[in-house]
């Protein structure tokens, strides 16, 4: 059984930017979709950010479009969320998931999980 592991995250400024990374270790197979997903204290999990292995039907939820840039690095075997502009409410555990079949825009479909990284923004 693979993991998936998560980096990057931290705590910024209003306005400033971070960059998560993810990576998967362990696995006989290459997932099709790769996705980040993020839970602020008190909410459920939301999907924010999807993509098929391949730069493929990229998906963005309404809350971080314009903002969010979900890309792979496949020598590295790296997804990454770039994140701009960052807000307040943006201020949650962010997790990286992977789900071998499409529709990758499937929120409830992804099987593997990483344990999350803290992401803070302050005003």
């Amino acid at each position: 059984q693979g993991t998936l592991v998560e980096s990057g995250g931290d705590s910024v400024q209003a306005g400033g930017s971070l960059s998560l990374s993810c990576k998967p270790y362990g696995y006989g197979f290459r997932h099709n979709c790769m996705g980040w997903f993020r839970q602020a204290p008190g909410k459920k999990r939301e999907g924010i950010a999807s993509m098929h292995v391949g730069g493929k039907n990229l998906y963005y939820s309404d809350s971080v479009k314009g903002r969010f840039t979900i890309s792979q690095d496949l020598s590295a075997n790296t997804v990454t969320l770039r994140m701009n502009n960052l807000k307040p409410e943006d201020t949650a555990v962010y997790y990286c998931a992977a789900m071998r079949l499409p529709p990758c825009g499937n929120w409830w479909s992804y099987t593997d999980w990483g344990q999350g990284t803290q992401v803070t923004v302050s005003s």
